[in-house]
């Protein structure tokens, strides 16, 4: 059975770097959404205090993360500048190849601790109400 991939990062927003941190984010936005129509959710957000960017990521399977580090990783490139990653969160079962992309974009953005969560119970309904297509 495939299952989803929940991506959580968390980095801090180096002094003075806020605005140029949300063009950023609006602009990796555009470019995801644009390429990858299997990506069920990609949202950034920052913390009342404008000091931590959090990245939010659904992937619907493997396939579609591995999608999302090879067209994106030119991309994250342009965030080293602006942040410092604190972490990364997967939960789900990623490839040996998306494990490998994760540690390297952490290594690229300042480090920060790359941590697999396995599932062990529970469900999602991401599709429509009922399982109607």
């Amino acid at each position: 059975m495939t299952e989803p991939l929940y991506y959580v990062d968390r980095s801090d927003i180096l002094e003075g770097r806020l605005a140029e941190v949300r063009a950023g984010m609006r602009d990796l936005a555009e470019f995801v959404e644009a390429r990858e129509p299997r990506l069920i959710a990609y949202n950034f957000y920052i913390d009342e205090s404008d000091s931590t960017m959090t990245t939010l990521a659904v992937h619907p399977d493997t396939a579609s993360m591995e999608l999302h580090m090879e067209l994106g990783g030119p991309r994250f490139r342009a965030f080293g500048p602006l942040i410092r990653m604190r972490s990364i969160d997967l939960y789900g079962r990623p490839s040996p190849a998306v494990v490998a992309q994760l540690r390297a974009k952490a290594g690229m953005l300042g480090g920060g601790a790359v941590t697999l969560h396995a599932l062990q119970a529970g469900f999602s309904r991401l599709g429509p109400p009922g399982g109607a297509p």
